[in-house]
């Protein structure tokens, strides 16, 4: 059995626990939620001031210029390119996950259209547990398109689904739910030799585990900023197109941002070369600012190793969490939800309850989040628990999460299911954002 003081000595032996300076996180709290939203970097509030008094205050409409914001987006995004794989050049910071997805998805099923003279490449395959918004957005284009979406319950249901009927198959790297990570070298290998291409969403993977768009030859990738890359609530997100397909059509969110020569204000649009044109309007300064600070908290590691050493870190991590959760709560009906093999999972952990207490997953997370464990929950499906169960979630962000951290937090899922906290009524409210 793995003692406290086991997990102090792993964390006075990490290289990487000085990262944990670069953040500010509210004493006494166990930050288990950065695969939702990430802690907010020590240099972030410092760097949006100057922006609101410097940038904005004193230099007013000049700092375009000066202060260099219209390279924003292609600046961030070349840094965000070394963390997922991509060339200088390749990538940008633009818009939301969601607008990002509608642009490249929208490319790609063109694309597929152009190359398909017979016209039989018109289904979109899925997962039915991939983000809702991804989901919405692919059923949107499809009906756009005269397409079909097709979902499927299990991975093991994609193979037989790559045949000369696939058009795109769009999946998340990593499991939002679950967690589990997909290979997404091999799987957009399968996809292209069956004649389709494919679109990631990296919203769990950047930041968390090692990428390699280019070595993937994956076709198009968006992403978000303000999970693991730390941006702050809202953040931009990112957008990446392989350099063979970034020049073959227009993105369909045509703004002026994105045009050749935006400043020519000419009537008529011309798309800019590249990964310019997935821009669209005006980038939002401020927060664009503040997430340059969070992926520099990433680039910080790389002196000691980079992402190999930060993936190094949350394997260890989520291993022992899994097995504590499982030796100390086991009992009372916790278990692992998320693979156990180190690589088909992401960064976290994913528990359920076994009946009785099946149905208390929620309560049990506002228990902990009131003791300073803070993690989230994410409901299952009321007639397939058995299938679909109520998920909740922890996500281990190795700059900041240590090893002590690990089994404080067991120690305390422990003490909420044994005192039964869980029932009182407070914890069984919901509340608007679960």
């Amino acid at each position: 059995m793995t003692t406290r003081q086991d997990c102090l000595a792993l964390d006075a032996a990490d290289p990487l626990a000085p990262l944990k300076d670069q953040f500010s996180l509210p004493a006494g709290t166990l930050y288990l939620d950065g695969n939702s939203l990430g802690a907010m970097p020590k240099a972030t509030a410092a760097r949006v001031q100057q922006v609101i008094a410097d940038e904005w205050g004193r230099d007013l409409i000049k700092s375009w210029n000066t202060a260099g914001w219209m390279d924003l987006p292609g600046r961030i995004g070349d840094k965000i390119g070394r963390l997922i794989g991509a060339a200088p050049g390749e990538t940008i910071v633009a818009d939301s996950t969601s607008l990002n997805l509608y642009k490249v998805l929208s490319a790609a099923l063109r694309i597929v259209q152009a190359d398909d003279a017979a016209g039989r490449r018109t289904v979109i395959v899925s997962e039915r547990s991939n983000f809702p918004t991804d989901l919405y957005i692919a059923e949107s284009l499809a009906q756009q398109h005269g397409m079909t979406l097709h979902l499927v319950d299990h991975v093991d249901e994609i193979p037989a689904l790559l045949n000369d009927r696939l058009a795109v198959l769009m999946l998340t790297e990593v499991n939002y739910r679950t967690g589990r990570k997909h290979d997404m070298k091999a799987v957009t290998a399968a996809a292209h030799a069956a004649g389709a291409l494919t679109v990631w969403d990296l919203a769990h993977s950047a930041g968390a585990i090692p990428v390699d768009l280019n070595g993937a030859d994956a076709d198009f990738a968006i992403g978000c900023g303000y999970k693991y890359l730390n941006g702050g609530p809202g953040a931009p997100a990112f957008v990446w197109a392989h350099p063979r397909h970034a020049d073959r059509f227009w993105q369909p969110l045509s703004g002026w941002l994105g045009h050749a020569s935006p400043f020519q204000f000419t009537s008529n649009y011309r798309p800019a070369a590249g990964i310019k044109r997935y821009i669209c309007g005006t980038p939002a300064i401020l927060s664009t600012a503040a997430l340059e600070c969070g992926v520099d908290t990433l680039l910080a590691a790389e002196p000691f190793g980079g992402m190999g050493a930060l993936r190094e870190k949350s394997i260890a991590l989520t291993e022992l969490f899994a097995r504590l959760a499982e030796e100390r709560c086991g009992a009372q009906g916790v278990h692992v939800v998320s693979p156990r093999e180190a690589a088909l999972r992401g960064s976290q952990v994913c528990l359920a309850l076994k009946a009785p207490l099946h149905e208390a997953g929620y309560a049990v997370v506002q228990a902990l989040i009131e003791r300073g464990v803070i993690g989230d929950f994410r409901a299952g499906d009321p007639a397939r628990l058995d299938q679909v169960p109520h998920i909740l979630r922890f996500g281990f962000t190795p700059l900041y999460i240590g090893f002590a951290d690990v089994w404080d937090a067991v120690e305390h899922l422990h003490q909420v299911l044994a005192s039964g906290e869980w029932r009182e009524a407070r914890f069984n409210t919901k509340a608007a954002v679960t």
